[in-house]
């Protein structure tokens, strides 16, 4: 960078001010002392919003760790033991071009400095979050360009020290500054591990943010209902939700202020297609049944490890949500034949199942999902002790289409079951026989002599032999084998 950006940014720490009022003194490692006049007041940054812009490290953890947004790491700097937000003005060339050092005509601008806007632009679209706070205090250009509305439709914070909440909130204050209390660029927030973040930053998204259309809170248990019910009612165009490890999180719906101004197909309302509640441990059948009659139009749907769940909350999903194409109950040891039964009444439209360890299903069960979800192309049943060769010979046979099957740990399935797949299932891709006790070489080599597409075959802690592994290697050349033999290789 040229000479004379380097003495911009030299000096862009001068009028930096923090939001927090306990922090007069302590700054990250480009900042200088505050001038005498700064505001010392947490609300003190409003009168400068129009010229302030949040500073790259935007946390300040505690010593001898490392602030991560996304993905990126920052220096750190401590105050106490609290993480601090930072908010900064623009470099001093922004605000009083007129003081700004003369350089030598033949050191004035860089190479960089030659790219147009538009090259800029596509720079700026791969960083971070907080390196694009950064280079807005580089110069005026490139100010401007890092507060171009197109490159903020997503915020992407990561980091247990991070104090997202207040991150939140300079960010999307900074985004309303054209639009006072709205930010209508911003259509995904992805703060997935930040375990500080509470029901205060979520109440920031829902209440600056109505065109958001992707939330991702995973591992961040501190969320609850309220604060999702909020986001979800202020954010009619929302359509992906990720509350995995939210165990406070029960349910998902309206609040009551804005259930009780709609119509009784107030549901209906809620354009959530993609829903992934894994490890909501407290979520139980009247949840799903509620989730169910407001999201009517699911099409994604991941209830992994959710315990308490039975065939009950399956048959309400079933009745209002239609149009579900891929659905996750592995682990939850409640769900049985009879809930197969209620998803095979998904027929056509359900490609995904994945039913992994959950103990009380057999051939029956999976004989319903064959019969009925004839476009079936993945299946998880492993850890199912209850499937035989009947129901792999049902699902060879009715589901053509199958592309992914993990029957792992499944000790009756043999290689007869094998047969029965190698000579149906001719779309084969992933095959998972993982400590399948009763496989033996035999089926391997009926199966690769059929199925010359296979990509991944794992047959970890299964007494097969070396030749049958070399013969699937020439049989399908592009198949990657995960074995538990130390003579092939």
């Amino acid at each position: 960078m040229g000479a004379n950006n380097g003495k911009q940014s030299g000096s862009e720490g001068k009028g930096s001010s923090s939001i927090s009022s306990d922090l007069s003194s302590s700054t990250d490692q480009t900042s200088t002392k505050a001038p005498k006049n700064a505001a010392t007041s947490e609300d003190s940054d409003l009168s400068m919003r129009t010229v302030s812009t949040p500073s790259p490290a935007l946390i300040l953890p505690p010593r001898s760790s490392s602030a991560v947004l996304n993905g990126s790491s920052t220096s750190s700097s401590t105050f106490g033991t609290e993480t601090i937000a930072m908010v900064h003005t623009p470099p001093t060339s922004l605000t009083h071009p007129q003081r700004g050092l003369r350089q030598p005509r033949d050191q004035q601008g860089a190479p960089i400095d030659i790219l147009p806007d538009h090259a800029f632009l596509q720079i700026f679209t791969h960083l971070p979050t907080n390196q694009l706070c950064r280079c807005a205090r580089v110069c005026r250009r490139w100010y401007n360009l890092a507060w171009d509305p197109r490159l903020w439709r997503t915020i992407r914070l990561t980091g247990d020290v991070l104090h997202v909440d207040r991150a939140l909130r300079v960010l999307t204050r900074r985004l309303c500054q054209d639009t006072p209390n709205v930010c209508l660029t911003l259509e995904a927030v992805v703060v997935s591990g930040c375990r500080r973040l509470t029901d205060r930053g979520l109440y920031t998204v829902a209440q600056c943010c109505p065109e958001l259309r992707r939330l991702e809170v995973a591992g961040c248990y501190n969320v609850s209902n309220e604060a999702v019910f909020e986001v979800v009612s202020r954010c009619p165009n929302l359509e992906h939700l990720d509350v995995s490890g939210c165990s406070k999180v029960t349910c998902i719906s309206l609040t009551r202020d804005v259930s009780v101004k709609l119509s009784p197909l107030h549901g209906q309302q809620i354009s959530i297609r993609y829903l992934d509640m894994t490890d909501c441990f407290a979520l139980e059948d009247e949840g799903l049944h509620t989730i169910a009659a407001h999201c009517t139009q699911l099409t994604h749907l991941y209830l992994r490890r959710c315990v308490r769940l039975t065939d009950e909350g399956l048959r309400f999903l079933v009745i209002y949500c239609p149009s579900v194409r891929e659905l996750s109950v592995s682990d939850c040891r409640f769900i049985s034949d009879f809930g197969l039964r209620e998803i095979a009444k998904l027929e056509g439209r359900l490609r995904y199942l994945s039913v992994a360890h959950c103990g009380r299903i057999t051939d029956v069960g999976v004989r319903y999902v064959a019969k009925y979800c004839i476009r079936l192309r993945y299946l998880n049943a492993r850890g199912c002790e209850g499937l035989t060769d009947h129901g792999i010979e049902h699902l060879a046979k009715n589901c053509l289409k199958l592309k992914s099957l993990d029957i792992g740990k499944c000790p009756l399935v043999s290689d007869a079951g094998l047969e029965q797949l190698a000579l149906n299932s001719f779309n084969l891709k992933r095959l998972s026989l993982k400590s399948c006790e009763s496989i033996t070489g035999r089926g391997l080599q009926v199966v690769a002599a059929n199925c010359f597409d296979l990509q991944l075959l794992n047959v970890q802690d299964c007494d097969v032999s070396l030749e049958a592994l070399r013969f699937v290697k020439r049989h399908c050349k592009r198949c990657v084998i995960e074995h538990t033999n130390p003579a092939f290789f």
